[in-house]
């Protein structure tokens, strides 16, 4: 069965994005014996409680709010993090530039946070099947009490694999089945000989990669394997407007780099793709520059244990209540 965003009045449990004064944007959990305390006053949760979403409500000291259920873009950027997440931008170009599709077989590594997979579930719909993996089991469990918190439910299509792609991935799909693979990781090149195997032909591969040294490293040797086509690659820079009359002029701050896309199709068993010409040139890299391109070079944030246990605990106390919502809704009938 497919799990549907709630929609409707508000009940318990329903994630609400309310916005206030000065624009400041306050995401909370409903309760009926909660409350959100400001500076501004006293909110109470049972105020926004039945009412229809786009409701307006004011506290205790007279102040107005907007009350909203997040879109995708909200709860992604105001949910608990374990890993760093993708971000909607970017999101939303590896659903286009891999060409996820209704029904199709995605793999994802690592599922980090949950946030790219709650795209990747929206884009292959029902009858799709997505399968993420992740080597951390922190990690693993905050991406799936996110993904119950917005979803409502864990959906029946979605799996998640806690170890290593590159040991799991045969045991978890057969060979040359798998349509998309996305891979989200401090060093994806050590990947792309199982994801290949795996991979349908003209399956695409696609990597979100940090830095530029990544990128070098995961193009030439997706180019080395003679196992796919010529290997594109872009990043992704969103500059907002500011509209107000005829003050229009761009915003003073803009969303720039966050990460690169480098993306290539698997090829047919045996096929070899035409030569491409290039202007002569200098070698692109030698033995010396192979240690810029090791996961120690690169570089890998860490996460405190402290701080990630913490993460965890917000996750799962959101999907509680977004569990609670469902059983309500379920209570009332139709």
């Amino acid at each position: 069965m497919s799990v549907e965003r709630p929609s409707g009045p508000f009940r318990i449990g329903d994630r609400v994005q309310l916005t206030g004064p000065k624009g400041r944007l306050h995401t909370i959990t409903l309760r009926e014996d909660g409350e959100l305390h400001t500076h501004h006053g006293v909110l109470r949760h049972t105020a926004l409680i039945g009412q229809p979403d786009g409701s307006v409500v004011s506290n205790s000291g007279g102040h107005e709010y907007l009350a909203l259920r997040p879109l995708l873009r909200d709860f992604v950027m105001s949910m608990p993090r374990g890993a760093a997440i993708v971000y909607p931008k970017d999101a939303a170009q590896i659903v286009a530039q891999a060409d996820v599709f209704p029904g199709s077989i995605v793999v994802e590594a690592g599922v980090g946070s949950g946030a790219l997979a709650l795209s990747l579930l929206r884009a292959i719909g029902d009858d799709g099947r997505l399968v993420s993996f992740e080597r951390r089991s922190e990690f693993a469990d905050v991406a799936r009490a996110n993904v119950e918190t917005f979803l409502g439910g864990v959906p029946a299509n979605w799996s998640v694999v806690v170890g290593d792609l590159v040991e799991e991935l045969p045991e978890a799909v057969p060979a040359a089945s798998v349509d998309r693979v996305v891979l989200d990781m401090l060093a994806p090149w050590e990947c792309i000989d199982v994801v290949a195997d795996a991979l349908t032909p003209g399956g695409v591969v696609l990597c979100y990669v940090a830095t530029a040294t990544q990128l070098s490293r995961v193009a030439e040797y997706i180019r080395a394997t003679g196992l796919f086509t010529e290997p594109d690659a872009n990043e992704t820079m969103v500059r907002g407007w500011h509209v107000e009359g005829l003050a229009v002029r761009p915003d003073h701050r803009m969303v720039a780099h966050t990460g690169f896309l480098v993306w290539a199709r698997r090829l047919a068993p045996g096929a070899v793709a035409p030569e491409q010409r290039r202007r002569a040139s200098k070698s692109s890299f030698g033995d010396e520059d192979v240690e810029l391109w090791t996961p120690g070079a690169v570089g890998d944030r860490q996460i405190t244990d402290k701080n990630l246990r913490k993460r965890v605990r917000e996750a799962e106390r959101a999907a509680d209540g977004a569990r609670q919502a469902a059983h309500g809704a379920e209570a009332a009938g139709p």
